[in-house]
């Protein structure tokens, strides 16, 4: 097996994980490995970041995307591979040897805990092709005035979608509609839905 891709490409991102506790660490796998099964639409990195903050973590938004990464791609190859856990901690301590005893056992536990359920679905490099949509939320506003204009008196509507990508990670994207669109944004919702009513 060769490991020089891992070593070089996952290198920092494996000092950062001995950092963190094991408690805090088996939560990210496991944040990744109901992602893997197929329970969650995506992994919130905004939200585990909330959590890394709160213990006390001072990682960047970015390193803990890249842990997750570094997770995701673990429990891929083993998926990939049918490793058992011993297997996978043995690939893993032998492409990097920054990893600590820790968080191998926390790999371990948790690929021998849920390691089975995502084997038996296949090959999750092939699952989750596209984005999917997470949440939508809404709201309706006024435009009263702005610097050219005293009395604008224009409403919109402003939505939110969060969005897991291929890779499951969790976006926000945010825009502002005239009513007109928003109109023809429902209908065209009214008409997906119809549609899935006669499948």
């Amino acid at each position: 097996m060769a490991h020089a891709g891992v070593e070089s490409d996952f290198g920092n991102s494996v000092e950062n994980i001995v950092k963190l506790p094991p408690d805090i660490f088996a939560e990210t796998c496991q944040e990744v490995l109901r992602y893997l099964e197929g329970h969650s639409a995506g992994i919130d990195t905004a939200q585990l970041h909330d959590i890394y903050c709160k213990s006390g973590i001072s990682f960047s938004l970015q390193d803990l995307e890249t842990i997750v990464n570094v997770i995701l791609f673990a429990f891929r190859i083993a998926s990939k591979n049918n490793f058992t856990a011993e297997q996978l901690v043995t690939y893993l301590g032998e492409g990097n040897k920054k990893w600590s005893k820790s968080a191998l056992q926390v790999i371990h536990k948790a690929w021998s805990e849920q390691g089975s359920s995502i084997l038996a679905q296949g090959d999750p490099l092939k699952m989750f092709m596209v984005g999917q949509l997470v949440d939508l939320q809404w709201k309706l506003g006024m435009a009263v005035t702005s610097d050219t204009c005293r009395s604008l008196n224009y409403p919109y509507v402003c939505m939110t979608m969060k969005i897991a990508s291929s890779s499951g990670h969790i976006t926000s994207k945010s825009f502002e509609m005239t009513i007109p669109q928003f109109q023809n944004f429902h209908s065209q919702f009214k008409e997906i839905a119809a549609h899935l009513e006669t499948v």
